[in-house]
């Protein structure tokens, strides 16, 4: 198999121009702003430091430009990763979630090289709207702590554990820290009247005006709220250590599950994000080579101390929004962050920890799709369970099974769908158009004609069966019109061949007519109609009846008697 690895960044660099270059540096100077405090703010969501958010951002999102398969995605962490990297460090540590992540990073890279980009497409909007909505639940509830200044040590992953350790604790609430939260929520939900009227704020991102504002509040009243300096003693402004992470053997194998889960949903995102941004700048996207730039990303990462990343939409869109449109804007957005971490960095010790949630939270708000709960009554029953089912699953027990039971599900319907739309009927043969030899003197049919209708698969195959009924008589000629047949399985195939030589048994000859190309070719292949006879082949239907009526007289002997 001939592998293609080019990164958009080669399609647009012999056409590039000093235009477009002021545009991809305004773009990237804003989205790198804007990365700062969101990259803070997942980490800290995620149980992990800001520092190794922020050079998670630098690292995924220079990989993600240089390698990508998309002209303007800008990549790094992201809130849906925040669920899942909790999880993995309240389990397993730290340490095990860069293995965890790396292992992804191996898993993406496969993907990419075996192009299987074109695959997640298969999965149904049911299942990622649900996990989506879930996912946003999940996250808004991870930040109650942080955003009341509860008094936890260490908050649970599981749901139900979750909801009994913040009940029990709920009297720990710090006024001050409630609000100085909802202060910055609320200027955060109204950023954008308020930059109507306000050109001040219309070139500063509203993650960026809400942790400068929150801060500056913070300080300038002195309030006894935690920051990111009290808990993890700020951030350094120096390079991190490069090295593997301190992993023995025996972690790699209770690491595979959630490997697969950050590989699944960091796939998913990515060409989630591609798909849009193709739509905003009319482009096509590599699934292919995407894949392969985050999977490098995410084998990278951690040997900086960084951990999962993948396409971020919010940033991507934000990239295009500002007129980036190659991936010189994510190049020089990593640029950026790593300028601030090396020029700024002590004074993100006093970011409080209270502002990051509120920001944290109003991105759970916006990434949910929720006039979909709204809007259910509208459709099929099946879309309502597959939907509910992955959200409620997502929010009460953990991702990758919400994504399994969502795809069990949605295939459940299709095959019960696609079984319903599969119809066998009888063509009637007792019109004036056809000759009486074909009917018995006692008025039943000699020859029996069957229509089949649609998909001939394992969900279907028992319809088969109707042919066989004493109820449909006992014909020496049965002829199968398969000119609506568009698809045949192998156990649909099984199913003709046991109704052949049922038939046979019977002193029956089968009539095949109307092939598509699908069928017909697995039939000539397995030897189905070779077996059958070529005279017994036929292009339609009125052939299909010439040859009955030739057979007729040599099945039943002298033909004077008809």
């Amino acid at each position: 198999m001939r592998i293609i690895f080019r990164p958009k960044l080669l399609e647009c660099l012999p056409n590039y121009s000093r235009a477009q270059f002021g545009k991809d540096l305004a773009s990237g100077i804003t989205v790198g702003v804007l990365a700062l405090p969101l990259a803070m703010a997942f980490a800290i969501a995620s149980g992990c430091s800001p520092t190794a958010g922020i050079w998670t951002a630098i690292v995924a999102g220079l990989l993600t430009s240089l390698f990508g398969g998309s002209r303007v995605q800008i990549g790094g962490p992201t809130g849906a990763f925040i669920p899942i990297v909790y999880g993995i460090v309240a389990a397993h540590g730290f340490v095990n979630l860069l293995g965890a992540t790396m292992l992804a990073g191996a898993f993406l890279l496969a993907m990419g090289i075996a192009r299987m980009g074109q695959l997640i497409r298969f999965i149904p909007v049911t299942v990622v709207i649900g996990f989506t909505n879930g996912i946003a639940v999940v996250i808004f509830m991870a930040q109650i702590k942080d955003f009341f200044g509860l008094k936890i040590d260490n908050l649970p992953a599981e749901f139900f554990a979750r909801i009994k350790t913040l009940a029990a604790n709920a009297h720990t609430i710090d006024l001050p820290t409630l609000g100085l939260a909802v202060g910055c929520l609320i200027f955060l939900l109204s950023y954008n009247r308020l930059a109507q009227r306000l050109a001040l704020l219309r070139r500063a991102p509203g993650p960026l005006a809400v942790l400068v504002v929150g801060t500056l509040v913070a300080w300038l009243f002195e309030l006894p709220v935690e920051t990111i300096g009290s808990r993890f003693n700020g951030i350094p402004q120096e390079l991190p250590a490069f090295g593997l992470p301190a992993l023995s053997i025996h972690d790699f194998g209770k690491l595979i599950s959630p490997a697969i889960t950050i590989a699944l949903l960091g796939a998913i995102e990515s060409l989630l994000s591609a798909r849009v941004a193709d739509s905003q700048i009319d482009d096509r996207h590599d699934p292919n080579q995407e894949l392969i730039a985050q999977g490098l990303s995410n084998l990278a990462a951690p040997l900086f101390g960084g951990f999962a990343a993948t396409g971020a939409i919010a940033r991507t869109t934000t990239n295009v929004r500002t007129g980036g449109r190659t991936p010189i804007a994510g190049i020089l957005h990593a640029l950026v962050l790593l300028a601030i971490v090396l020029v700024a960095a002590p004074l993100a010790a006093y970011v409080p920890l209270a502002t990051l949630s509120a920001i944290v939270m109003v991105v759970a708000i916006n990434m949910g799709e929720w006039h979909e709960f709204a809007e259910l009554r509208r459709y099929s029953y099946n879309y309502r369970v597959i939907l509910l089912a992955t959200f409620f699953v997502t929010v009460l027990f953990d991702l990758t099974i919400a994504v399994e039971l969502g795809m069990v599900l949605a295939s459940l319907f299709f095959i019960y769908r696609m079984s319903e739309l599969t119809r066998i009927e009888r063509m009637p043969l007792d019109d004036e158009a056809h000759e009486p030899r074909f009917i018995y003197p006692d008025g039943t049919m000699r020859v029996a004609a069957w229509q089949l209708y649609g998909s001939l698969f394992f969900g279907a195959v028992n319809k088969l069966e109707e042919l066989l009924d004493p109820k449909a008589g006992h014909p020496e000629v049965v002829i199968l019109d398969m000119t609506r047949l568009v698809q045949l399985d192998t156990t649909g195939l099984e199913g003709l061949e046991n109704l052949r030589d049922k038939l046979q048994k019977r002193g029956c000859t089968l009539l095949v007519c109307g092939l598509n190309s699908q069928p017909g070719s697995l039939l000539r292949r397995s030897g189905f109609l070779e077996h059958v006879g070529d005279n017994n082949v036929a292009p339609d239907i009125e052939k299909a009846l010439e040859r009955a009526y030739v057979l007729l007289p040599n099945l039943m002997g002298d033909d004077e008697e008809y």
